[in-house]
């Protein structure tokens, strides 16, 4: 679908405009809410306090007595990134402060489905373990505790998913999302609440003694994890989480992170002096998020709990190819999705429906959120992609626009039309259900109604937010440089755009379907570089048009030792 680019209002942040920063930036600053140059520290010493969030006091007692006693602790993890690194951060720190008897647990997505099932505690209780703590999951375990209860299991849920009307009944919940907890932030990820918990630990223990004859850990050298997880969850980056990122990503540029990590980065070419915050989204997350869409996750956690280099390689290797087999996976699958989509007649003058829902027989259920995701960024509509499940089932992965609460479009369909929707659950950008497949026809239908009834005052088309205009001078390394490591950027704060008009000087494709072009500003003799990626090839090249408008990142490319200005193209049209 074509894109609106609308500019943000940079606000009137008084303070930013008579700081030191140069004026562009504050600018940018200004249009994500920053009125204050002390919202812009990111030093660990304004970090949000453990005090405030709830219970985990209590857990810290909880951990504390285990360590004492020495009992089975078992983690239990998500299949996701920040499942992947939350598990290991917790393995590794409560082995660091003393616990013989660490182990953890991640379902396959494919056998037992999300979280702690009693399915799954009762496959974790043929080890017999004394004490469960679940990371990133578990808000929602009603039936999983209550089974774990029955099993003589404690329970520490740690997560930061949106609570039901009911709790588990856990022994402890930490969760900055439950009712009643005053934590200030609320975007936490699933990694950033253990690693709260870890400090409280701390905390606990040196009020017991326990590190006079022992090391106390730093727990800095966790952050490498925390910033990995934050980023790939794309949870908010708030002020805190940008405290937190900030941190972890100040390690690994150091060389100072953990040897899974410092792997990671090797496969995916990133070399870690010039890292962002992007490429532990965009190249380590998926990587790893690969083992459970495809296989197992415990190959991802075994790599980040790895301290052996060679280990490391090999496994960071094998979440490469992967990553690889699941691009090839989702490749064929968007190509089914388009001849779907292609039947429906949707062209320039015929707008998508209010809603999408793909079905094909043979999509792997591990994929479905991508493609899913990847046809809500094309037509910017509420999408639902399924895939063949349990013997007369399928499961479908939705993903949302901003406006649309899809889990409550679900929450609706499944009270308008009792028995449509076996189970569901999620946020609202992203949610999961299961349906019979006889019924998909009537659920289709339903789900198009329901989102119609909430989208009068949506917005349907696509938006992009630019920071404005650049001045011909404005196209310098320097200011390039300082804009890349200005962030750390990420959802909510999202990484600057700026759009224009330019003379197309040149224009040529490269790879399959990237567009390599070669721009000048209008009154200036400057010659950019630029280039736009999955291009549509019924449009572009187009060697007629002499002008464009641009929206657009400005990067540094380096190749060859050499630096150089670079626009990274987000939308293109003749102008």
């Amino acid at each position: 679908m074509e894109r609106v680019i609308c500019r943000r209002d940079p606000g009137t942040g008084a303070e930013l405009a008579d700081s030191d920063l140069h004026p562009l930036l504050a600018r940018v600053y200004g249009g994500r809410g920053i009125r204050s140059t002390v919202e812009l520290d990111l030093g660990l010493e304004r970090l949000l306090p453990p005090a405030n969030l709830r219970s985990v006091d209590r857990a810290a007692g909880l951990l504390a007595d285990a360590l004492a006693e020495q009992r089975h602790i078992l983690i239990v993890g998500d299949f996701d990134a920040d499942g992947a690194t939350s598990t290991a951060l917790a393995v590794s720190a409560l082995r660091e402060f003393g616990a013989h008897h660490v182990d953890y647990l991640v379902p396959n997505r494919f056998e037992y489905g999300y979280g702690l099932t009693p399915e799954i505690v009762a496959l974790a209780a043929r080890d017999h373990p004394d004490l469960i703590i679940t990371v990133d999951n578990g808000i929602s375990s009603l039936e999983g505790v209550i089974a774990a209860r029955e099993a003589g299991i404690a329970t520490l849920i740690t997560d930061h998913h949106l609570a039901g009307r009911e709790l588990p009944a856990a022994d402890v919940i930490v969760n900055p999302n439950q009712p009643g907890c005053g934590f200030a932030s609320k975007n936490l990820a699933g990694v950033g609440v253990i690693f709260y918990v870890m400090l409280s630990l701390r905390a606990e223990l040196r009020r017991r003694g326990w590190f006079e004859h022992r090391k106390e850990p730093n727990l800095g050298r966790y952050l490498d994890l925390v910033a990995l997880g934050t980023v790939a969850d794309v949870v908010p980056l708030d002020h805190n989480n940008r405290i937190l990122v900030a941190a972890g990503l100040a390690r690994l540029r150091a060389g100072q992170g953990r040897t899974g990590i410092r792997a990671l980065l090797e496969v995916a070419g990133r070399p870690h002096r010039n890292l962002v915050a992007s490429d532990l989204g965009f190249a380590l997350g998926p990587r790893i998020n690969a083992a459970g869409r495809l296989d197992d996750m415990s190959i991802g956690i075994e790599c980040l709990l790895s301290e052996e280099p060679g280990q490391a390689r090999r496994l960071a290797a094998t979440l490469d190819q992967l990553n690889k087999d699941r691009r090839n996976i989702e490749q064929g699958m968007q190509e089914e999705a388009m001849q779907l989509l292609a039947k429906l007649d949707i062209g320039s003058d015929n707008d998508p429906p209010v809603a999408m829902t793909l079905y094909q027989a043979g999509w792997h259920q591990g994929v479905i959120g991508i493609l899913a995701s990847r046809i809500k960024d094309r037509l910017h509509r509420p999408t639902i992609a399924f895939a063949d499940g349990d013997a007369g089932e399928i499961k479908g992965s939705a993903r949302s626009i901003p406006g649309i609460h899809i889990r409550d479009i679900l929450d609706a369909v499944a009270t308008r039309h009792p028995g449509l929707i076996h189970k569901f659950g999620g946020h609202a950008m992203a949610a999961g259900l299961t349906i019979g497949r006889d019924h998909y026809p009537d659920f289709a239908r339903a789900f198009v109604e329901e989102v119609s009834r909430h989208a009068e005052d949506v917005h349907l088309q696509a938006v992009i937010e630019s920071d404005g205009e650049l001045d011909p001078g404005d196209f310098q390394l320097e200011l390039a440089t300082e804009l890349r490591f200005a962030g750390p950027w990420g959802q909510h704060f999202p990484e600057p755009v700026f759009d224009g008009r330019f003379l197309v000087v040149s224009q040529r494709l490269v790879g399959d379907r990237h567009l390599k072009l070669v721009l000048s500003p209008p009154g200036g003799s400057q010659l950019l570089d630029a280039i736009a990626f999955n291009i549509d090839l019924d449009r572009w090249p187009d060697e007629r048009v002499g002008e464009v408008d641009v929206a657009y990142r400005l990067d540094v490319n380096e190749f060859r030792g050499q630096r150089s200005v670079q626009l990274m193209v987000e939308h293109i049209r003749p102008a």
